[in-house]
């Protein structure tokens, strides 16, 4: 199944990203589930957030890899949805 995790950070949170990155990274380097990652951009180029696709056995799995991400233990987000998702090109 594949699941689409949007994240939105926290305002003014850039200084906690940067710190996390290189953790962040290593943990979706780490597992078999990530299927495509980015962060979001702002209006000024900055990242303001992040968009990953999740392919994981159920729903469950999703959310508790989204727990264990460096960025969500750190407190560097305002909201995280995880919807299921349906790949049609690409």
């Amino acid at each position: 199944m594949l699941v689409c995790l949007m994240a939105h950070d926290k305002s003014g949170a850039l200084d906690v990203r940067m710190e996390n990155r290189p953790a962040h990274v290593d943990y979706l380097k780490s597992t078999d589930y990530v299927h495509l990652a980015g962060p979001l951009i702002d209006a000024d180029g900055g990242m303001c957030g992040s968009m990953i696709v999740l392919d994981v056995p159920d729903m469950a799995t999703a959310e508790e890899w989204a727990a264990n991400d460096p960025y969500a233990k750190a407190g560097l987000f305002e909201r995280v949805t995880l919807t299921e998702w349906k790949k049609v090109i690409g």
